[in-house]
């Protein structure tokens, strides 16, 4: 099947958020051609976003023939749905269970402590800090345990769903760690998810997506001192 924006795909987003990162990287993998909509989020929600997402009212917004699909994983699993080609996870379904365990441990362990690091201060910020970290090394062990070493990525030659999901955040992962001056991810503590780092980083459809460190920097100072001034106030 040949992928093309005949489908009437289109994709609502923001370039700093890695949930819709890892939508815009799965639509790539897999080939889609799709219009784009960047939602200037550091100035308002537009009436399209709100229109298409009036439960949360946040990005990603993925449309189909003018039907609209939010929230990542529920797209992700919507474009595994329309195009199994290339697969988001593994045939087996012990690997793909196992493969969704460790998605749901990144989003509910690993996701809310780094999004909290941008906002606090002092012992709260190395608090957060080292709670990531933990979480990290926990991956680590699933990574070295549970997935093949000798493949670039964790269930084979090819990215899937885990990739996408932990991949797409690490350009994150190395903005909070030049914010604070920590180190939470190196290929002496996370040997093997920093392999995975270099193989995601690697594929063309990453390359285009990923937005650039400085740029990412930036936003997150801009971020951190307009929270910090309204939490003063």
């Amino acid at each position: 099947m040949e992928a093309s924006n005949e489908m009437g795909l289109k994709l609502i987003g923001f370039w700093a958020s890695p949930f819709c990162l890892v939508v815009e990287v799965a639509l790539k993998l897999k080939g889609f051609t799709y219009d784009y909509q960047e939602e200037n989020l550091e100035e308002g929600k537009s009436e399209s976003l709100l229109r298409y997402n009036p439960i949360y009212k946040s990005v990603p917004v993925f449309i189909h023939d003018a039907r609209p699909i939010v929230e990542s994983l529920v797209i992700l699993e919507y474009l595994e749905d329309l195009l199994r080609e290339p697969p988001l996870l593994p045939a087996d379904p012990f690997a793909r269970a196992r493969v969704r365990f460790w998605v749901d441990f990144f989003y509910k362990k690993i996701v809310p402590p780094l999004r909290s690091i941008v906002v606090k201060e002092g012992v709260e910020q190395e608090k957060v800090i080292s709670e990531s970290t933990q979480h990290l090394r926990t991956l680590e062990q699933a990574a070295a345990e549970e997935f093949p070493t000798e493949t670039p990525f964790f269930c084979g030659d090819l990215p899937g769903l885990l990739d996408i999901v932990f991949g797409s955040t690490v350009c994150w992962i190395r903005v909070l760690e030049e914010l604070t001056g920590s180190q939470m991810m190196s290929k002496e503590t996370t040997p093997v998810l920093c392999r995975r780092i270099e193989s995601f980083t690697g594929c063309h459809a990453v390359k285009e997506a990923m937005p650039k460190h400085e740029k990412l920097l930036a936003y997150a100072r801009r971020l951190r001192e307009r929270i910090l001034a309204l939490n003063a106030g």
